[in-house]
């Protein structure tokens, strides 16, 4: 009886190395491997030479050295995109950006140019390196802006023919169908408007970023044709309803169409003012 138990004791301990082992390589193999050789301008090795393996997701730092021969090695990095800085002595830190896929070996090797660099002088690497996330941050900036600038230009189309639909639509003699036109222009325009407006109010900022020459105009006539955005379809839909009704425009509801023009007119001010260098 004390055998049986001793045998299925050692059955099930069998069992549970072998579902563990699979498990295990797998969780090995996710590792990546970075290795490589650092050298000088001339070829010859660099030993002692100070390896920064930093992931540009997490911030995360790997610290590694060159061996007399000039080689280093850094394991079990998770995948990613990572900022390799190396330093040494008497050279100028030299900085590349790798992607490493999970399980990967990588080969990134390394030459170092000769001069004076501020790790030589004396200043820490921390302060000599850029922060992966603010590089992160201004590239998302520059990608939002650049989305805004494109829908702009393409909004100035129909905002155009909003204007020019919105003279056939207020008159003693116009048709439901001009006016359902005109209507429809404005949503269309509006809507592509705000979306543009987005991609500028929501970019990131970047401290210590001023604004200047026609920047600083376009931002300043954003203060008119954004409030114009806003107000213009409101008295639009007033107007509307009052010549849906036969009756003649009047009120406040009149000033749709020197509103709607005035901030056409500052719309393409902002354009030009970003378009045409002065």
């Amino acid at each position: 009886m004390h055998s049986q138990r001793v045998k299925f004791v050692s059955t099930i301990a069998v069992l549970a190395i072998f579902v563990a082992l699979p498990h295990a390589s797998r969780a090995q193999a996710a590792g990546a491997t970075l290795s490589g050789t650092v050298t000088g301008p001339s070829g010859q090795v660099v030993a002692n030479a100070k390896i920064s393996i930093k992931n540009a997701a997490t911030g995360q730092s790997t610290e590694v050295e060159s061996d007399t021969a000039g080689v280093y090695r850094a394991s079990n990095l998770a995948p990613g995109n990572y900022e390799v800085s190396v330093a040494a002595d008497s050279f100028s830190t030299a900085t590349q950006s790798v992607t490493l896929a999970a399980g990967a070996s990588h080969t990134l090797n390394v030459a170092l140019s000769s001069g004076l660099s501020l790790g030589s002088l004396g200043f820490p690497q921390s302060e000599t390196q850029g922060s992966a996330q603010e590089q992160a941050r201004l590239n998302r900036r520059t990608h939002m802006l650049k989305v805004h600038q494109t829908l702009g230009l393409i909004t100035a189309a129909p905002m155009l023919a909003t204007v020019i639909s919105g003279t056939f639509a207020g008159g003693r003699a116009t048709s439901s169908s001009n006016r359902d036109l005109h209507v429809g222009l404005g949503s269309l325009t509006a809507g592509m408007y705000f979306t543009t407006a987005y991609f500028a109010i929501a970019a990131p900022k970047i401290k210590g970023t001023k604004t200047r020459g026609p920047i600083r105009l376009h931002k300043a006539l954003a203060w008119i044709h954004g409030p114009g955005m806003i107000l213009t379809p409101i008295l639009g839909a007033m107007a509307y309803s009052q010549k849906s009704k036969g009756e003649k425009v009047h009120g406040i509801a009149s000033a749709h169409g020197p509103v709607g023009v005035v901030t056409a007119a500052a719309y393409g001010l902002a354009l030009l003012s970003v378009s045409i260098k002065f």
